[in-house]
């Protein structure tokens, strides 16, 4: 099969690989979209130190069933389906609370951080267990499906918010995850979204997606009941923290810096609440109703769609953050 690989750090290659083995609890999937992720951009240069090559990345995809082992009944060739990027092992004792995004023996589809390697779905075809694996309604396009995962970040940062039906809120950061979290916090019953982000272009995709108010800048916002910070460093969360009113809740989403400095006396005397929110926890379901009915869109977030040959070129473009480039869905 073909497949993009991360030969060496920063060189992608399409090489040919032979087929993915699967379990009898596994599924065989002929990948049709797979999204580039900025953790896919971020890694191939060896600075997270999660894409040690050779490692095929792709986390963000969805296709069709080819085959599937011995115990799956349930699914057949040719049905659609997505994925989680999240392969969790459904027995330590985070898996029996439901919290299956905090696994112990947790894997994530691409990544090969030294523990594990598990080749992802910048490829013809990728395994995964089936308790990972989601059917797709027809009316959702395989472009769009590429977007669940994404989608399911977002979802579960709101879900673990203590979102009030009618509160303001505000969204730092209007990238991929930004964006989609504006969706989410509006289908959680929030009555005033405000999204800031120093980059106008940005913002008014936000403003075309439904938010009511959106800056460059926090000043002037105090009043939010929650807060959603989708960077992941230190300015844009001390404003996500400044962004809410006595008592507020702030979860921190973005994880693009190791360390961030917060402003302490200000989260105690003001008793705001921080949280992290880590992947997502069994929000794919909901995301792909809320997806088909057109509560969250992602259509706008895609800007291009191409081969999987032409994936080098593409990481390339994103990696020097050429234009506006959001979304690139690759197809193998």
């Amino acid at each position: 099969m073909n497949a993009l690989l991360l030969e060496q750090y920063n060189h992608l290659k399409l090489v040919d690989m032979p087929l993915p083995e699967i379990g009898p609890e596994d599924v065989l999937i002929r990948v049709r979209a797979c999204g580039i992720c900025g953790s896919d951009v971020h890694g191939m240069d060896g600075s997270t130190g999660r894409r040690i090559p050779p490692i095929v990345m792709g986390h963000e995809a969805a296709g069709t069933v080819e085959r599937t082992g011995a115990q799956v009944t349930d699914l057949r060739p040719g049905d659609r389906v997505t994925f989680d990027s999240t392969i969790y092992c459904g027995q330590c004792f985070y898996c029996t609370r439901g919290e299956v995004n905090l696994c112990d023996n947790r894997q994530v589809m691409g990544v090969s951080p030294g523990e594990y390697r598990r080749h992802g779905a910048f490829a013809e075809f990728v395994a995964a267990p089936r308790r990972i694996v989601y059917r797709l309604p027809e009316n959702l396009s395989f472009e769009q499906a590429a977007l669940i995962e994404a989608a399911a970040v977002a979802v579960h940062a709101v879900n673990i918010t203590p979102v009030r039906l009618g509160d303001r809120a505000v969204v730092v950061g209007s990238g991929m995850i930004g964006v989609l979290a504006l969706q989410a916090l509006r289908a959680a019953g929030c009555a005033h979204i405000t999204v800031i982000d120093p980059v106008e272009s940005r913002l008014k995709m936000a403003a075309g997606l439904g938010a009511d108010d959106v800056r460059t800048s926090g000043e002037g916002v105090r009043d939010a009941a929650v807060a959603l910070e989708c960077v992941g460093a230190t300015e844009p969360i001390q404003t996500a923290i400044s962004a809410v009113r006595k008592g507020g809740a702030v979860t921190l989403v973005g994880n693009f810096k190791p360390l961030a400095e917060i402003p302490l006396q200000a989260v105690v005397t003001r008793q705001i609440r921080l949280q992290g929110s880590c992947a997502s926890s069994g929000e794919y379901p909901a995301v792909i109703e809320l997806m088909s009915k057109g509560a969250i869109r992602v259509d706008p977030l895609i800007s291009a769609v191409a081969p999987l040959a032409e994936g080098a070129e593409w990481f390339g473009r994103l990696y020097r953050r050429e234009g506006n480039l959001m979304k690139v869905i690759l197809r193998p």
